[in-house]
Order: C-alpha cells, then structure tokens, then sequence
C-alpha cells in the first residue's frame, strides 16, 4: 500500500508543479517567439514553479513525512532546489542570450540596458530577488560554519533561511507578474496560490517549533533553564 502511495504523491507533485505549468503555458494567448526563446521561457516557468515546491517538502507537510524518511526529502529538496536556483540565476542570461541570433543590440549591450532601467519595478524586484537568491545559495553552500554564528544553532539557520526563501519567493513572484511574457491571470493566481500554501506549510513548520507556554512554568523547567 505504502509503495503505491508514494508513487501516487511522486505522480501528484510532477503533475502540479510541472504538468500545470505547462498547461497554462500551452493556453496561454503569449504571441509565439522563436523556438529557443519560448524554449527559454518554458524553463524558467518550470524552475520557479519548483522553486515553490520546496516549501511543500517543509517537515510540517505530514503528508508527505507518513510516506517519505526525512533523509529522503532532504535529498530531493537539495537536487530540485540547486538545479531551479541554477536556472533562476541564469535567467537574465537567458533573456539576452538570443539576441547572438539575431539582428540590432547586443545581448550584452541588452543586458546593460535591463539591467540600468531603474524606472521599471518589474525590474528592481528583479534585481533584488536576484541578490537575494545569491544570498541564498552562498549562505545555504556555507551553512555548517555559519550555524556557529547562531545562538541557536540549527534552529537559527533554519530560520534564516526560511525567511530568505519567503523573500526571494516572494520578489520573484511578484516580479513575474510585472514583467512576465506568459504569467498572465490564470498562471499567476496558481502561482500565488501555491505561494500562500507553501508560506503557511513554512510558518506551520516554525509555530510548531514555538508552542505557546503556560503562564506558570513547571518548577523542573525554571530549575533546568
């Protein structure tokens, strides 16, 4: 029984966070672009798609924790999340990338202009989120050592990280509902609502780390503290 219903949640999340991309993607009334840019978007709407998924593999989805060993999860959380990231931070590449093949501007002298047109919001919610997500690999790359900075250690970590995953999230979102070619109504009220599930499985994860404590603490607990 157990086998098949792991199978059934493998099958359920390649169909939410990959199939139903694709399919708002393929309805999508997005004029038709070159192959290798359509190519393009379709990988970025996957990888941020994904990057959404991360927050379903937090320890407070039962769910899934009934099904899979937490060693398990982790391990896939890393493989998704390091190749979505790697397609997130290659995403301004891969907007001026095809201009190599074609006529006019530069890809480099597009990316200059992108990425100096601060009078765009679509564009600074871009680059911060981009920043951030930097922040976000270096820091999680470097996490051993700096646990030791944190007064709590795993726990101050995991806080840390958590809260950079819900804002780089959360600009990247808001960022391709700004500027995006094919997030339009239906493709963005998915990602959001994915967004504020996963957001609540996250804050689900860190209540359960803090119960509330009674008013008087037991004399055991006020000697041992």
């Amino acid at each position: 029984m157990k086998p098949t219903a792991r199978m059934s949640a493998i099958i359920a999340g390649l169909v939410i966070f990959l199939g139903l991309p694709l399919v708002f993607y393929a309805l999508g009334e997005a004029p038709r672009r070159s192959i290798l840019k359509e190519a393009f978007s379709i990988l970025t709407l996957l990888a941020f798609s994904l990057m959404i998924g991360q927050f379903f593999l937090a320890r407070s989805n039962e769910a899934l924790l009934s099904l899979f060993k937490p060693p398990q999860i982790q391990k896939v959380h890393k493989y998704i999340a390091y190749s979505a990231v790697a397609v997130i931070l290659l995403h301004p590449v891969l907007i001026v990338l095809p201009r190599a093949f074609e006529g006019g501007v530069t890809p480099w002298g597009a990316f200059l202009t992108m990425i100096t047109t601060l009078d765009s919001l679509g564009i600074l919610l871009g680059i911060a989120g981009w920043i951030l997500l930097l922040v976000l690999v270096v820091t999680a790359y470097f996490r051993t050592p700096l646990m030791k900075r944190f007064t709590q250690r795993y726990r101050g970590w995991r806080y840390f990280h958590g809260g950079l995953a819900v804002a780089v999230t959360s600009l990247g979102l808001w960022h391709a509902i700004e500027l995006g070619r094919h997030t339009d109504i239906a493709i963005s009220a998915f990602y959001v609502s994915l967004t504020l599930v996963g957001f609540a499985l996250l804050a689900r994860l860190y209540l359960r780390a803090h119960p509330n404590k009674p008013r008087m603490s037991p004399v055991s607990e006020g000697a041992a503290s």
